[in-house]
């Protein structure tokens, strides 16, 4: 058993992404893992200042929910991000979180295993590689963590679109594989 954190961080409603992230949560509760999942659409997480007192203080000063969220990555052993594709990039609900999570470079962190769920409109196979990319960035900056997989589920462009869809089962098993 994992404890696996998944964290969505689409503020649509009816968002595909959140919707192939409980289906990813599904699965990987099945297969027998301690899941949590955490939305960012009802969160206040303010942009990043820059100013790295987060690294002598272990949490970032502003107090905002971002500090929480922080603590459930250092805590669990596997991170899902699950994010919309915005011209070929992770939301920038997304990629905040990630610069407010900077008070993991000098914390005891337990996750080693990062997965990355998006959804698109369009369904090519590149359409994924700034997010990738992005993500592995964040992930190369801890010693023992690896950027383990990704499922990119395109062909979605409106509120709910995906819940019709047998796509759904490759999220729903994606989290069985966790």
């Amino acid at each position: 058993m994992k404890k696996v954190l998944i964290i969505s961080t689409s503020l649509r409603a009816g968002s595909n992404s959140e919707i192939a992230a409980k289906e990813v949560e599904k699965g990987a509760k099945e297969a027998g893992n301690a899941v949590e999942f955490v939305s960012l659409k009802d969160k206040n997480i303010a942009f990043c200042k820059g100013c790295l007192a987060c690294q002598k203080l272990g949490k970032c000063i502003i107090n905002d929910d971002a500090n929480a969220i922080t603590d459930k990555i250092a805590n669990s052993e596997v991170i899902v991000w699950a994010t919309p594709i915005y011209y070929y990039e992770m939301s920038g609900q997304m990629k905040t979180m990630i610069d407010r999570a900077n008070s993991l470079f000098s914390r005891d962190n337990k996750f080693k295993e990062v997965y990355l769920v998006t959804t698109s409109e369009e369904e090519s196979s590149h359409v994924n590689e700034g997010a990738l990319k992005g993500l592995q960035g964040w992930v190369n900056c801890f010693d023992d963590v690896e950027l383990k997989g990704y499922l990119s589920l395109g062909g979605f462009n409106t509120p709910n679109e995906i819940k019709n869809s047998e796509r759904l089962k490759e999220a729903y098993e994606f989290g069985r594989r966790l």
